[in-house]
């Protein structure tokens, strides 16, 4: 039975305009989420998953940004058409986002019970006490004990983990069908990273939410994500579901972001780094932009982007590679350790 596609972006383009000239942020981004489903945008700082998500909900800076092209649609309208009255309606109660740092979401003043509650008035009409003990609910939903006691509480009395999960309680309180997580765990140390990525699948599943969850960890996504988007230098350079990006990647990137992955299951001299940095955006060179990183690079790839090529029905990665003309070239040694280590665990679980 086909999936039905909830979410659709299509061609986006997006420049900042800066004193110094205009940055290339996303080039011909296309990706749809289905119902129900995680899609996890994975790649380094500056990549552009940010960008592309903020463009979803139209919290982009008008003054600077200057979307080139695209569209972005979501139950047959075109988001980026959208009045400031219509996406005030929309975001929040259809697409919700979580931040990377809560402390710069909530407000200092007000106590996370009244933030909740007021979400709840704002989208949902109710007043009150009713607002308030279902904001309660809510909070306790999330993991958070002693609720009544808490939710008179501000922000700066709750631990990281704790404002990750009112973030969360905020996002749920209008019942989104979408919900946007924005490196929801950078911040926090690992135990309490597992919690919450748990917590938001729990969720996700509970209220029959789709996700798109933006990391520069490909680690987080392994359990939680149904498929996963790679980017770099603002396109999307592979995408497929989890097990074909964990087991058959295609791109160097995504072999390279694979070989950066800790593990205990290996030894400390199997440690990899992707060489070089991300390209200025501004100056994009000549070619595939990952080229000069590329230790696998073809001649061509120093001249001419690459196409997307379809790999599978749901596997695509733009890569010379995948040219029947180019030799035949295997990941590295490391990735195939990798390889042997996932397929070990996969078969104990």
């Amino acid at each position: 039975m086909a999936k039905e596609t909830l979410l659709e972006v299509k061609n986006l383009q997006i420049e900042f305009k800066t004193l110094e000239g205009r940055v290339k942020a996303i080039r011909d981004v296309s990706f749809t989420l289905n119902k129900g489903e995680t899609l996890a945008i994975v790649g380094e700082s500056g990549s552009g998953k940010s960008v592309s998500t903020k463009a979803i909900t139209g919290i982009l800076p008008k003054r600077v940004t200057d979307i080139k092209g695209g569209e972005i649609i979501y139950q047959g309208q075109n988001l980026l058409k959208a009045s400031d009255k219509e996406m005030m309606q929309i975001r929040g109660k259809e697409i919700a986002m979580i931040f990377q740092d809560p402390m710069t979401s909530l407000n200092p003043v007000m106590t996370v019970g009244e933030q909740i509650a007021e979400s709840l008035e704002e989208h949902q009409g109710m007043r009150g006490e009713t607002a308030l003990l279902e904001a309660q609910r809510l909070m306790e939903k999330v993991g958070i004990k002693d609720v009544v006691l808490r939710s008179k509480q501000y922000p700066h009395q709750f631990s990281g983990g704790m404002r990750q999960r009112i973030m969360i309680a905020l996002a749920l309180a209008c019942k989104p069908k979408i919900l946007i997580a924005d490196e929801p765990t950078t911040a926090l140390d690992v135990t309490i990273q597992a919690q919450i990525l748990e917590l938001i699948n729990e969720l996700k599943d509970e209220f029959d939410a789709s996700v798109i969850f933006i990391t520069h960890d490909l680690g987080v996504v392994a359990n939680i994500a149904d498929r996963v988007a790679v980017m770099y230098a603002g396109r999307i350079v592979e995408q497929g579901t989890v097990n074909e990006i964990f087991y058959h990647p295609q791109h160097p990137y995504t072999w390279g972001l694979l070989a950066a992955m800790p593990s205990l299951d290996l030894a400390d001299d199997d440690l990899y780094t992707i060489p070089g940095n991300p390209p200025n955006m501004m100056h994009l060179p000549k070619g595939d932009p990952f080229a000069p990183r590329n230790q696998y690079a073809l001649a061509i790839d120093f001249e001419e982007e690459p196409p997307m090529f379809k790999v599978s029905d749901t596997h695509f990665a733009a890569t010379w590679l995948l040219d029947k003309r180019a030799p035949k070239m295997t990941p590295p040694e490391v990735i195939q350790r990798r390889f042997e280590v996932y397929q070990s665990l996969g078969k104990e679980s």
